[in-house]
């Protein structure tokens, strides 16, 4: 799928744009590629013939002599995204990935996480570099995800994840190439692999900004009770004088749910570590 033209018209290296052959010429044809100029679409990348007024999904990357060429080969990612890839050369300079160009990927030393080694799959950030502006790749992920970063994930969005690493509470992914979340390991009736590539959900969107994961979509019955639970402590600075004991009407009047509803959604939220239950009520954790 072609990357939209960057609000200020400008295109950029590294992702695939639908643009306009402007000129045929014996080795290919050039298309418009606006701020970046006429750049070549080579005869080898041309399945079909192509006239001049013609759009074409192309993706600009670098050849070897590091000039601006399009090609309509895929990539399995572009600039600005993760993806695992496997480890095809080790150089003097670095490491090179397949991500479906002719043009292997470097991952140079300074930018591995450990060594690589060849037939083995890494996870890796695409970016062009600011010195050299080449398309390169680091496995230094977490550098590239800035949890402090604004965002507007809202609960039940649909957010493409990669499956990134685990911890006692469960799997970590990285959640639409910008941000950490996790799914709790209790929840997960599924296979999950490092790399893997994932739909799933957000769940939730904790008081401290980390974000909960959901790979079914979940409960909706329990995510609107949950999310009452949740806006009622918010509104009450942290803390709410309902707890297991309460009365079920006590519970009724202010939450609107029964108290066995009231109970699996504290728990749900307790397992979570977003609350804790004391004796003479629940409390909203800030930090955790």
């Amino acid at each position: 799928m072609e990357h939209e033209i960057e609000s200020n018209g400008l295109i950029s290296l590294g992702h695939r744009y639908l643009l306009t052959v402007v000129k045929i010429v014996d080795f290919g044809v050039f298309v418009d590629a606006g701020n970046l100029g006429e750049i070549l679409l080579p005869k080898r990348d041309i399945s079909e013939p192509l006239a001049v007024g013609d759009q074409v999904d192309v993706f600009i990357h670098l050849d070897s002599k590091d000039k601006l060429i399009a090609t309509t080969q895929q990539s399995k990612a572009e600039v600005g995204e993760f993806a695992y890839l496997n480890a095809i050369a080790n150089t003097d300079f670095g490491t090179f990935l397949d991500w479906g160009l002719d043009k292997d990927l470097l991952v140079p030393f300074g930018e591995q996480h450990k060594p690589m080694l060849t037939g083995h799959a890494y996870l890796v950030y695409i970016y062009v570099g600011k010195n050299d502006q080449r398309i390169t790749a680091s496995s230094k992920i977490e550098k590239f995800l800035d949890d402090d970063k604004e965002h507007d994930f809202r609960i039940g969005q649909a957010v493409k994840l990669i499956i990134a690493n685990t911890t006692e509470l469960g799997f970590k992914a990285i959640i639409n190439h910008s941000h950490w979340g996790l799914l709790y390991k209790n929840e997960v009736q599924q296979k999950l692999s490092f790399g893997q590539s994932q739909r799933g959900f957000i769940k939730y969107v904790r008081p401290d900004g980390r974000i909960d994961l959901s790979l079914d979509g979940g409960q909706p019955q329990r995510d609107k009770n949950t999310t009452a639970v949740l806006d009622y402590l918010k509104k009450a600075n942290g803390f709410a004088p309902l707890h297991d004991k309460s009365a079920p009407d006590e519970i009724k009047r202010a939450l609107g749910m029964s108290k066995k509803a009231f109970k699996k959604a504290i728990g749900g939220l307790y397992k979570q570590k977003i609350i804790t239950i004391e004796s003479n009520g629940i409390r909203l954790i800030l930090k955790a």
